[in-house]
């Protein structure tokens, strides 16, 4: 993870594909920060798998590596993942960090292990950001990401515009600590996320190099205000979901 703005994702399908949507229609952004080493994790996975099949929903997983000590080492778990998390802990004002947590739409924050309190934030979401700043991605075979945002009227300074890739499903068989035995299943899986660019609300496009993901990887679009605050708009791109 982590990156400058020129390095990018490849082609995810077999074909031209392309995705945008109307402001009013969202997509809202699901981050959930988890770990196999976690054993409250697993059902908080399985929730965020039901989210990243429903077209208005931005899900993504991040796997922490502060667990990793405990008997399990995390095969997605990163040091950049664990750093996403704590900003959103001093944005969000937490007194601390936990597993499973969701983060919706920058806005607040729950366990995700029930759905109730996710399904009202995202509805709060709603009502605070009801007009987007959604990026338009497309993508031709063999060719590069192009992201394009159009003019926006910014309250509160300048956003950031962040890529993730990540893999859409994994099953992993765990041979030690909390999880030991269990084959844990995550969906969404970040394994690169960078900063694409500061935004001031012009109109603006970026090209990003096609040789950064593989075939079977989704991308997502995040555009949030500075230092993991609330998110103005997002949008993804990824092969269709067999699941």
């Amino acid at each position: 993870m982590g990156g400058a703005a020129a390095a990018g994702a490849a082609l995810v399908a077999g074909r031209p594909e392309e995705a945008s949507a109307r402001a009013a229609e969202g997509p809202w952004a699901v981050e959930l920060f988890t770990s196999q080493g976690c054993s409250s994790c697993p059902p908080a996975d399985a929730f965020l798998g039901r989210l990243a099949k429903r077209s208005d929903i931005v899900a993504l997983s991040f796997h922490v590596d502060y667990w990793d000590y405990i008997g399990w080492k995390d095969p997605f778990a990163s040091r950049e993942s664990t750093e996403r998390q704590r900003s959103y802990a001093r944005a969000l004002k937490q007194r601390y960090v936990y597993t499973p947590e969701m983060v919706v739409d920058g806005i607040g924050h729950d366990t995700g292990r029930e759905p109730g309190p996710i399904k009202a934030l995202l509805a709060k979401a709603q009502t605070l950001s009801p007009r987007r700043a959604t990026p338009e991605l497309s993508r031709t075979v063999g060719g590069p990401l192009t992201i394009k945002l159009a003019a926006f009227a910014l309250d509160g300074g300048p956003a950031d515009v962040t890529l993730a890739v990540y893999d859409r499903r994994n099953n992993t068989a765990v041979a030690n600590g909390e999880n030991q035995g269990r084959t844990l299943e995550n969906f969404n899986i970040v394994r690169h996320f960078e900063l694409v660019s500061r935004w001031n609300g012009s109109p603006a496009s970026w090209t990003i190099a096609a040789d950064r993901i593989q075939a079977a990887q989704g991308v997502a679009v995040l555009v949030q205000h500075a230092g993991c605050g609330p998110m103005i708009g997002c949008n993804k791109l990824e092969p269709a979901y067999s699941g």
